[in-house]
C-alpha cells in the first residue's frame, strides 16, 4: 500500500495518509489533510512510499492538497492569536483561582477551537474555568493536561550537551528510559548528571541502548581478574566504543596502567546485566 508520511510539528510523530497521486511530494512540502478532527496543516515527513497494509489504520485518509499561500496566511494569523489567548487563559485562570500551570496553547487549522496545555500535581476542576474562554474566544475549548516530560517537550530548551532537547526536536514519541542504561553505559549515576531538563532521565540514553548492552557482555568488569599478553591483572576501565580495556598490572613490585584491546585479553564473561530499576516512562502527546 503507498502511504506519505506526515508530521503535524517539528519532530511530531509520523502519520501516514494517502498520497494524491496528481501531485508531487518532497520531504518538508507543506500540505493540508484530512483527520478525524477536521482539516489540519502539516509537513511531509517522507515521500509516498510502500508499506505493509497491516501498518497502516484504516481508513486512510487523504493528503487533500498541497498548503497555498491562502493557507500560509492561516497559519500565520493563528499563530498571532497565541499570545493574546494565553494573556486571557492566564487571567481566567487567576480569577477562579485554580491550581494549575498554564504551559502553551494552540488553535486549530480551521480556527474553530483552541487547546490549552497545563500542568497540574492532581486532578483539577476546570468546568467553570472552560466555559469563562468559552465566552471570552466563542469557538470550542479544551483543556489538556500533560506530564512534566511533556511539558519541557512543549516549551523546548537547550538540553546538558548544548544541543535542543531530544523531546522537543528529534524525537516523535517518549520511549522507555531506565537506570539500567546509565549502568550499561558506564555513565556517572548521580542524578543531575543523567537528568534532563524535565528532571526525569534524558531521553538520549535509550538511542544507542541496543549498541551498549550488546558490548557490555562482551566487556570484562571493572574491578576483576584478566588475563593479558604482560600478565596478570585487573580492570580499571572500559572504553566501549574503542573496545579498550584499562588494566592495572604488578610489575617488579610496582603498578602499571596499561591499555588492551579487548580481543588481547582473557577473561570470565559476565553472567548478566545490571538489574532494571526505576524506570521513566513517558506519556505520548498527541500531535
Amino acid at each position: 500500500m503507498k502511504v506519505i508520511g506526515v508530521r503535524f510539528k517539528e519532530g511530531g510523530k509520523v502519520y501516514y495518509f494517502a498520497p494524491n497521486e496528481r501531485e508531487k511530494y518532497e520531504e518538508g512540502t507543506q500540505v493540508v489533510v484530512e483527520t478525524s478532527k477536521g482539516m489540519e496543516f502539516a509537513y511531509v515527513a517522507f515521500p509516498p512510499t510502500d508499506v505493509e497494509e497491516k501498518e497502516v489504520v484504516q481508513p486512510l485518509k487523504p493528503i487533500v492538497r498541497i498548503a497555498t499561500d491562502k493557507d500560509r496566511e492561516t497559519v500565520r494569523r493563528n499563530l498571532e492569536r497565541k499570545p493574546q489567548a494565553m494573556k486571557i487563559a492566564q487571567e481566567k485562570i487567576e480569577k477562579h483561582g485554580l491550581a494549575m500551570k498554564l504551559i502553551d496553547c494552540e488553535f486549530a487549522f480551521e480556527g474553530n477551537k483552541v487547546v490549552f496545555y497545563f500542568a497540574a500535581d492532581g486532578r483539577v476542576d476546570f468546568r467553570e474555568l472552560v466555559k469563562d474562554l468559552a465566552s471570552a474566544f466563542h469557538i470550542r475549548i479544551e483543556l489538556r493536561q500533560v506530564g512534566i516530560r511533556d511539558e519541557t517537550r512543549l516549551l523546548g530548551g537547550i538540553a546538558p550537551c548544548g544541543r535542543e532537547c531530544c523531546c522537543a526536536g528529534a524525537m516523535s514519541d517518549f520511549r522507555k528510559v531506565s537506570i539500567k542504561m546509565a549502568k550499561v553505559q558506564g555513565l556517572s549515576l548521580n542524578p543531575g548528571k543523567i537528568s534532563g531538563l524535565c528532571g526525569r532521565l534524558m531521553c538520549c540514553l535509550s538511542y544507542e541502548n541496543e549498541y551498549y548492552s550488546d558490548v557490555y557482555k562482551k566487556m570484562p568488569k571493572e574491578g576483576s581478574e584478566v588475563s593479558t599478553p604482560e600478565g596478570k591483572g585487573t580492570v580499571v576501565s572500559n572504553n566501549m566504543l574503542k573496545l579498550i580495556v584499562r588494566v592495572k598490572i604488578e610489575k617488579d613490585g610496582a603498578l602499571v596502567y596499561k591499555d588492551f584491546p579487548l580481543d588481547k585479553l582473557r577473561f570470565k564473561k559476565r553472567e548478566r546485566e545490571p538489574r532494571e530499576e526505576a524506570d521513566a516512562e513517558g506519556k505520548d502527546l498527541q500531535d
